[in-house]
Parts: C-alpha cells; structure tokens; sequence
C-alpha cells in the first residue's frame, strides 16, 4: 500500500510533465493540495482528490499514456484508505 507522500510526489512528477495540459496540471496541484491538508480526515481527503482525479481521467484532450497515468495514480489514492 502506498504511502500519502508517494502519492502526492506521483503526483506533481506527472504535473510537471510538458504533454500534460495545463487544466490537468492544476486539477493535479488540487488533487495533491487535498491530500496535503492533514487538518481533515484521510477518507474525506482521499474522496475529495479521488473525485478531482475521476474528473481529469475523462477530459478529451490528454493522451492515453497521461489517462492510464491518472488511472493509476486514482487507484492508488483510493488505496490510502485501507
């Protein structure tokens, strides 16, 4: 199981690539901000960044190799959980 850190550092690694776009590169900083925020509960940061990763998976204009990315990185965010 990861770990909340792998995660978030997955995260701004994918952000920072040039081909992603830069609505997906925010909607990532959000995603990762959600999960930095040790003020609310894991399930509820877990939900909340999941949601946003849901969202960045069906826009149009990634390319697959960035979708199966975000897919992955959703389910290791849903992973935290456990």
């Amino acid at each position: 199981m990861p770990q909340a850190e792998e995660v978030i550092t997955k995260m701004e690694r994918l952000a920072e690539k040039e081909r992603v776009p830069s609505n997906v590169t925010e909607l990532l900083e959000e995603a990762k901000t959600i999960l930095e925020k040790e003020d609310k509960d894991m399930k509820i940061r877990v939900n909340s960044a999941s949601s946003i990763l849901d969202r960045v998976s069906n826009d149009p204009n990634i390319r697959q190799h960035t979708r199966t990315e975000i897919w992955n990185l959703a389910s290791q965010v849903e992973s935290l959980n456990d």
